[in-house]
């Protein structure tokens, strides 16, 4: 029932509300007699019309009843209409720009309702005079019936643009946020999916190098100085990696630069770095730049896939096949599985890849075929560019 209102608009309001009950009392005092039954009513009256000023802002629907108390007040002591009765204007605009839905429909109702009271009251009293209406009369009260339906309608129906327009602004604000949030979801998902790729192919080189580093360090010091080498190179283009994501995570407002084709061949040193014999087959090649979407996605997948290869894998030949068609890539990543060794369908690596593909409007599959683990993806280049 009451609204949510500053300190400042409250204060503005009820001195608004103090200035016209003085003014509307002297002006109210000055047009009847000195009768102190005229004076009750006329501060009956004053009073109720401010209250119902003053509760416009806080309260429609008691402003709305309050009016509708000093209008009462002013027909049953038979006071003429007077400027006194704007605040009854003022209570059907708030009703309709900030009530309640019930609130609403009762100032939509108080506008005939009201219209139809001002004719009966009006011409009752002519009635009491006369004794009856002429044609004259009739067609009068028909104008003023007219009249008063245009005014109280008025008011209400500029209320109800506003409800509107503020309905509207609200929508607009509630869609703007839902966008800013989904937006940002979407950039940790990014983030996070980057991280992953990073960290995981990064620290895999590490410990298949340490591994080695460590077999070899008592019969091949050699072997051993250049996996400590590797494992240096590694970990630092890993720590810029992840020190350029965190820089995002404080910055959104930039993506920074992203891996491409180019970065392919340093991917396969690293992985080659550990030991692993890598075969790379691109058949047939780019015969233009692809997309920049493309080229990462193709990155990230190769970078997964060959890190689960590492981790994962068996003894055996890790073989990638890349084959650039006119309308897209397909991509093929094949190893043998360890002894007893199932991929799991449901890690972060196999989802992310799948995301990956998803992203650019592609699809993917990873599972094991026969005793070799197959992760083939299908990229479109039309579509992205």
């Amino acid at each position: 029932m009451f609204r949510d209102v500053s300190r400042p608009r409250l204060i503005v309001s009820v001195s608004v509300a103090g200035l016209f009950a003085v003014v509307a009392f002297f002006l109210e005092l000055s047009a009847g007699s000195d009768l102190a039954f005229n004076a009750l009513s006329t501060v009956l009256f004053v009073v109720a019309m401010a209250v119902s000023l003053a509760l416009t802002t806080v309260s429609p629907a008691l402003a709305l009843t309050a009016a509708w108390v000093g209008a009462i007040i002013q027909m049953a002591f038979g006071r003429d209409p007077s400027p006194t009765d704007l605040p009854v204007f003022i209570a059907l605009y708030a009703s309709a720009a900030y009530g309640g839905r019930r609130t609403f429909w009762a100032g939509f109702v108080s506008v005939f309702v009201g219209s139809a009271a001002i004719v009966v009251y009006l011409y009752a009293r002519v009635v009491g005079v006369t004794g009856g209406l002429a044609l004259a009369d009739v067609a009068t009260a028909v104008a003023v019936l007219v009249a008063a339906l245009f005014g109280l309608g008025l008011a209400w129906t500029i209320g109800a643009l506003v409800r509107a327009v503020i309905r509207g602004r609200e929508n607009r604000a509630a869609q703007v946020r839902a966008e800013s949030e989904a937006a940002a979801e979407q950039e940790r998902v990014r983030i996070a999916r980057d991280m992953h790729d990073v960290v995981a192919h990064s620290l895999a080189v590490v410990i298949a190098q340490a591994d080695g580093a460590r077999y070899a360090a008592a019969h091949d010091p050699d072997a051993a100085t250049a996996a400590l080498g590797t494992i240096s190179t590694t970990a630092r283009a890993a720590l810029s990696d992840v020190r350029l994501l965190l820089t995002q995570l404080r910055h959104s407002q930039t993506e920074g630069p992203q891996p491409t084709l180019a970065d392919l061949e340093t991917l396969y040193a690293q992985v080659r770095a550990a030991a692993v014999d890598l075969r790379v087959d691109v058949d047939p090649a780019p015969v233009a730049e692809p997309p920049a979407a493309v080229q990462l996605a193709v990155y990230r997948i190769l970078q997964e896939a060959l890190t689960n290869a590492l981790r994962h894998g068996g003894a055996g030949p890790v073989r990638v096949g890349l084959s650039w068609h006119p309308d897209r890539v397909e991509i093929d990543v094949r190893n043998a599985l360890a002894p007893g060794h199932r991929a799991a369908s449901g890690g972060h690596g196999l989802v992310g890849m799948g995301e990956r593909a998803a992203l650019v409007g592609g699809a993917l599959q990873a599972s094991p075929m026969g005793d070799e683990f197959a992760v083939i993806a299908t990229l479109p280049l039309r579509s992205v560019a």
